[in-house]
């Protein structure tokens, strides 16, 4: 596996709790908050790997890329914030659906920027190689990640 291999298969599992959390129904409010816990751990984790190791590494090693770079950090302050929001939210309370919401539209927004329009000038620069190494970095990293959305770097900036 190589790194946007490593992180497309984070998009897809962050996919399939959107997709839970919309097929859930309006009062289903121990799945709802069940899923955004869910996705509270999955997109801490998968930022916090983005941020210290991926991001860094291709700033560095393509650095045509860095506009895309510094504009995905920012997505994700406003992400981490939203899922600090949420993770001590009542599902019942009026705004929490409207907030994992916008949260899945800003999260798909960014996906589809990174796979479609970077990702793969990365994957030209870096080789395969160099990927599987920062794979290996990324997969241990995200066994010590952070729990708390406000740890991600992006958070304080």
């Amino acid at each position: 596996m190589d790194a946007i291999v490593l992180l497309k298969d984070d998009h897809k599992t962050v996919e399939k709790l959107f997709k839970q959390f919309e097929k859930a129904g309006e009062d289903a409010y121990d799945e709802k908050r069940k899923l955004v816990d869910q996705m509270i751990e999955e997109l801490t984790a998968h930022t916090y790997i983005e941020e210290k190791i991926f991001y860094p590494t291709v700033r560095a090693e393509a650095p045509e890329v860095s506009d895309h770079v510094l504009e995905s950090i920012e997505e994700h302050h406003v992400v981490v914030w939203m899922l600090s929001e949420l993770k001590d939210m009542d599902p019942r309370d009026e705004r929490f659906d409207a907030k994992v919401s916008v949260l899945m539209e800003n999260v798909r927004h960014h996906v589809e920027e990174e796979e479609n329009e970077w990702f793969p000038e990365v994957r030209k620069a870096m080789g395969r190689n160099r990927l599987q190494e920062l794979s290996d970095r990324m997969a241990e990293a995200k066994e010590k990640a952070p729990s708390q959305p406000l740890a991600v770097p992006s958070a304080r900036q």
